[in-house]
Formats: structure tokens, sequence, C-alpha cells
């Protein structure tokens, strides 16, 4: 719907619970993930480990400079420092809409409960607070995006598996939930691409030498086509045989039509010159007379 603004616009779009929980469920399993976390943007080189699991008594960090010392201490410094140089004016009308500027997404720190460490973090930009036992998947996932870098209290990440359940216990929060079933049983594609089983039976690998063959059109060559239809062979030499013929055929019916017009044309000269020749062999008229009586010497 276009402006104006209705209250009865849909603005939201209802989702089954199922669905929700397993998409939280996947960003978390995603954010242990470094290659996900990083092809996401985040700068986690000089970070131990992922997923990355710090003390309780972080949650008693009240002041925003204990808190950039915390993160310049577990490596989170370099991608703070990223979503800080990435804000920039939003493009389009929004600037008009009480939302200036835009910015990347930073660490998210989920703790046990509610602490008064998000006045420690507010204002550090990119670095959003969540508590555990409501996760946001807005948060865990921007923009749809999975592999959120998340920092994790020892408390928080203890009651996951009480919270989400596992795959072979139920959610002791949430009722007849069970984590999904893995679709591998083992993650590591590296490993099992290489192992022995797959390599046994793989193409070995090319050498790069060897050139890749051109799909050729079996319209125009004629190789391509024979192996197609062996037969297009005696088809096209039946086909330039008889348009041969037909040829020598036009070329002779020419020659004959060229040497009757030929013939023709020699007559009508031949009958024209005969009757000049007839009309001045005979010697009549006035001076004709006079001529002939000067031979004879009457004048």
């Amino acid at each position: 719907m276009y402006a104006p603004t209705k209250t009865w616009r849909k603005w939201h779009r209802k989702v089954n619970v199922g669905q929700k929980r397993y998409a939280v469920v996947s960003a978390l399993a995603a954010s242990a993930i470094p290659a996900l976390v990083m092809a996401r943007g985040h700068r986690i080189d000089n970070v131990a480990e992922v997923p990355l699991v710090v003390d309780d008594s972080i949650e008693g960090i009240t002041k925003t400079k204990a808190a950039i010392a915390l993160l310049a201490a577990i490596g989170a410094n370099d991608d703070v420092e990223k979503a800080r140089a990435s804000k920039n004016l939003r493009r389009g009308k929004g600037k008009m809409r009480n939302r200036r500027y835009v910015a990347r997404r930073g660490p998210l720190v989920i703790t046990g409960g509610e602490t008064s460490i998000t006045r420690a973090f507010r204002n550090i930009p990119g670095v959003e607070i969540a508590s555990v036992d409501s996760l946001n998947l807005l948060k865990l996932a921007p923009g749809g995006h999975l592999g959120r870098f998340i920092i994790w209290t020892k408390s928080a990440f203890t009651r996951l598996d009480e919270i989400f359940g596992t795959s072979e216990t139920e959610s002791a929060v949430k009722k007849g939930w069970k984590l999904p079933r893995n679709i591998m049983t083992n993650p590591d594609l590296a490993r099992l691409i290489n192992s022995d089983e797959i390599q046994s039976i793989v193409n070995a690998p090319k050498d790069g030498k060897s050139k890749s063959l051109r799909k050729k059109n079996p319209l125009r060559n004629l190789g391509a086509l024979l192996k197609l239809n062996p037969a297009a062979k005696a088809q096209r030499r039946a086909t330039l045989v008889a348009s041969e013929q037909t040829r020598a055929t036009k070329a002779r019916e020419a020659k004959v039509a060229a040497a009757r017009a030929t013939r023709s044309a020699n007559r009508k000269v031949g009958k024209e010159f005969l009757a000049k020749m007839v009309t001045d062999a005979e010697y009549q008229g006035e001076d004709y007379d006079v001529f002939a009586a000067w031979l004879d010497g009457t004048n």
C-alpha cells in the first residue's frame, strides 16, 4: 500500500512458532562457524576461538571505559572499530525520517539475564546486548544473513541446552520442542571430501593443459551432423547431384533458347536484305528512262 499510511495496513507477518525457533537455532549454530562469521564481514582474526565464551564477571561492568577494555582484551576491538568507521549518511529520503545515519553491526553480547552490563555497552557503536531468555532473530541474523559475531557469558552459554533442548531431549522451557535432526552426522566437509572412500571414486584432477571441447552445431558442422545422422552424407550427396543436374539442364535450355533467338534474328535480317536487293534491281522510273534513252543514242 502506498502513502498515505493507514492503520489497517498489514504491518506484521505471522510466522509459525516452530519456524521461528528453527530460524533462531540455525542462526545460533551459524554463529559458531568461523567461516560464516567472517563471510558476514566480522573481524575476528584476533579472537581466540569461536564461539567466544567469557566469564560471568563481565556482567558486573557498568562503565563504558571498562567495556572497551574488555573488548580489546578478547580481540573484538577490530570488529567494533569496523562498525564505528562504517557510519555514513543514509541514501534517499530516509534521512528525513529520523534515521539519518546507517552503520554496520558489531558483536552481540548475550548474557544470562537482565544485568547492568547494558549501561556499559550501549554507547559503543555496533555493539548490542541480548538476554539468552529472549533472543531476537533480527539481532542474531541481521538482514537475514547468518553468522553474527556473538560474545557469550558462561551462564548464558550453559543455558542453551535447557532453553532449546538437544537432539535427544526436549526443551525444559519450550514445551514439546526438540532440536531438529542433523542432516549430516559429520559437518567437516574438508575431511569428508579428502577421505579415502570419496577420493577413490572421484575423477582425477585435470592438469589444465587439455583444451575444453567446444560444442559444435550439427546444422553447420558436417562432422557433428554425421555423428548424429550417418545417412546425412548420402542425403547431402543426392541433394548436390540433383542441384547440379538442375543447373546443367537450365544451362542447356538457356543455350538452346539463345541459339533459337540468334537464328530468328539472322532470318529476319536476311529477309530484309533480300527485299532491299530486289527493290534496288528493279530499274524503273523517270531516271531510268533517261538513262536508257542515252544508251540507245536516241538523245
